[in-house]
C-alpha cells in the first residue's frame, strides 16, 4: 500500500471540514471536503477515497492542493477554452455591417443569410467560419433572425399607391 497522505493545514478540523461541506453548494467540493475529513480522522486513502467516490491517486491530488491553497483550491478552476473567432473590434463592425444591411450592386445580394456573412467574414477578417457560428456570432451581438420584408430596389412608392386606391 501507498505512503500515507500528509496534510499539514491543520487550520480547520475533520468537524469544521463536514460544516463546510454541509453548506458548499457544488458536489464535487463536498466530496473533497469529506474525503480529506475521512483522512484527517485517520482512515486509510482507500477507504476515504472509496467512501468520496474518487479514485486514491485523485484524494492524494486534492489533499495536495488543499495543503497548497486551503479550501478555495478544491474549488474547480475554470478552463479558458478556445479564444474567440472574432475580436470585439471586428464584432461591432459585423453588427454596424448587418444592422446597415447589405448593398444589392456590391454584395450582390438583397438581405443578409448566415451563408452570406461566412463569406464576408472570410474576406474581411481572414477568418473561416462555419454557418451555425455565424448565427451564434449574431445572437452574441444581440440581432435575431427576424428580419423585415425584402423590397425590390427599384420599387416605385407612388404606383403601389395608385394601385391601392384603384383595387379598394
Amino acid at each position: 500500500m501507498g505512503k500515507a497522505v500528509e496534510i499539514t493545514r491543520q487550520e480547520a478540523s475533520a468537524a469544521e471540514l463536514r460544516r463546510l461541506a454541509s453548506k458548499a453548494q457544488d458536489g464535487r467540493v463536498v466530496r473533497r471536503l469529506l474525503g480529506i475529513a475521512m483522512l484527517l480522522e485517520g482512515k486509510s486513502r482507500a477507504d476515504a477515497a472509496t467512501a468520496s467516490g474518487m479514485d486514491r491517486q485523485t484524494l492524494c491530488d486534492w489533499v495536495h492542493r488543499y495543503n497548497a491553497d486551503g479550501v478555495v483550491g478544491l474549488t474547480p478552476r475554470l478552463i479558458p477554452g478556445r479564444p474567440a473567432a472574432l475580436t470585439s473590434e471586428q464584432m461591432a463592425e459585423l453588427k454596424a455591417l448587418v444592422i446597415e444591411g447589405p448593398d444589392v450592386e456590391r454584395d450582390k445580394v438583397v438581405r443578409w443569410r448566415c451563408a452570406d456573412l461566412r463569406s464576408v467574414i472570410a474576406t474581411r477578417y481572414s477568418v473561416d467560419v462555419h454557418e451555425r457560428t455565424v448565427g451564434k456570432l449574431l445572437r452574441r451581438l444581440g440581432l435575431t433572425r427576424l428580419q423585415p420584408r425584402p423590397y425590390h430596389p427599384k420599387k416605385d412608392a407612388a404606383a403601389q399607391e395608385e394601385f391601392k386606391k384603384k383595387a379598394a
